[in-house]
């Protein structure tokens, strides 16, 4: 996610390297590490975010439930750096 998008003008969110993701946003992290049922990162791609639906932006493909659920396994896990 770039600098320009909506989510970082809201909340600071970028994406686009490990400390930029587990700085989170002005509201705190996204990430817990060792605990994907209370990330926030985690309920978003997995639709779990209130009304939030999980949904793609244009013409870019979803995230697909495999990648889904390496990022749940790498959350649980630590979410290291590696």
């Amino acid at each position: 996610m770039s600098p320009s998008g909506y989510g970082f003008k809201t909340t600071g969110l970028t994406m686009d390297s490990y400390d930029a993701l587990m700085a989170g946003t002005i509201y705190g992290p996204i990430v817990i590490s060792g605990d994907s049922r209370r990330s926030i990162l985690n309920k978003l791609i997995e639709g779990r975010a209130g009304n939030m639906q999980r949904s793609t932006h244009g013409e870019q493909e979803g995230i697909s439930d495999d990648e889904i659920e390496v990022i749940k396994i790498w959350v649980n896990q630590g979410a290291m750096n590696n």
